[in-house]
């Protein structure tokens, strides 16, 4: 099975304690991501739901034509207000490791994400990473950017 990795670093011009309260909540989610994807939580989870390691969050979202999914993550770990990993349980990837960290700097904090991710049924998966997969991956992370700047503001320190 062939993986694939993408590391983004994003400067957001807030405190700590707000980054970690937004990017930690699976409610927020579906405000960085792509509408077209039509994502949605179908977890009973409420705005003040606090995460866990062990934390299962479902969804659904249409990743391609319009076709509506299933996904499953868990929060496998968390460190507070410095990192947590989703992994997949249930969804369209052989794969699904996505690490978020968070770290105070002047102005604001720099949040990386380390994703790893695999496409089921061998070279077919990989033709079809190449050709549509890995492009969908990196305009959901540029989408997220400019939605997070929104929200945000820009980072100028």
């Amino acid at each position: 099975m062939k993986t694939y990795a993408l590391k983004t670093e994003q400067k957001i011009p807030i405190p700590l304690d707000e980054a970690w309260d937004f990017f930690s909540s699976p409610l927020n989610l579906a405000k960085i991501t792509p509408p077209e994807m039509s994502f949605v939580v179908t977890s009973d989870y409420t705005q003040d739901t606090k995460m866990y390691a062990g934390m299962i969050i479902t969804y659904k979202i249409s990743p391609l034509l319009g076709i509506k999914m299933n996904w499953m993550t868990e929060i496998t770990h968390v460190a507070d207000k410095q990192y947590f990993v989703d992994e997949q349980r249930f969804g369209p990837y052989a794969l699904w490791h996505h690490q978020h960290h968070f770290k105070e700097i002047k102005g604001g904090v720099v949040m990386t994400d380390i994703l790893n991710y695999a496409i089921p049924y061998g070279v077919i998966g990989r033709i079809t990473n190449t050709v549509f997969v890995g492009k969908q991956i990196e305009k959901i992370f540029a989408f997220r950017e400019k939605a997070i700047e929104q929200l945000f503001g820009v980072y100028k320190v």
